[in-house]
């Protein structure tokens, strides 16, 4: 089973080029595929799914996006699968990342990309930082209690 991990700083081109860290790219070639698929993500991030990854969530009836309220369940369907592409890496190992993606994360120049096992994220370096800050760090007190790796 391919599992994604680490964090890794880049700089995202003027294109809207990113590098893809080389040991997801040998997660890729495993596949034997040349694409990740890349959506919107919650949080104000980026999605990459491995295409693997990706069929597993249509292929289990997106179960995940299961909601009593039909209506968001559909809104959010719409909004996750329309801002859905396949981002193809090039002979440098980067990917294009398109401009309504790079505006929803609020992408500039200076680029995280993490590893969260099923998939990876694309952060703004910024807006990670303040995340780490604001969400993460006041959770780690709260998991510490809990939970004992």
């Amino acid at each position: 089973m391919s599992s994604l991990y680490g964090e890794y700083s880049y700089v995202m081109d003027a294109k809207g080029r990113v590098f893809v860290p080389s040991r997801f790219r040998d997660e890729l070639r495993k596949e034997d595929k040349n694409y990740f698929m890349l959506s919107i993500g919650l949080d104000r991030c980026l999605y990459i799914f491995l295409p693997s990854k990706w069929e597993e969530l249509l292929a289990n009836n997106m179960a995940i996006f299961k909601s009593e309220n039909k209506e968001e369940e559909r809104a959010f369907k719409r909004f996750f699968f329309s801002n859905a592409s396949e981002a193809r890496v090039d002979e440098q190992g980067r990917i294009l990342v398109p401009q309504n993606q790079k505006a929803y994360a609020s992408l500039k120049k200076d680029i995280l990309i993490n590893g969260v096992g099923n998939k990876a994220e694309i952060w703004d370096a910024q807006a990670w930082k303040k995340y780490k800050k604001d969400v993460m760090e006041p959770s780690f007190e709260k998991f510490s209690k809990i939970v004992d790796l």
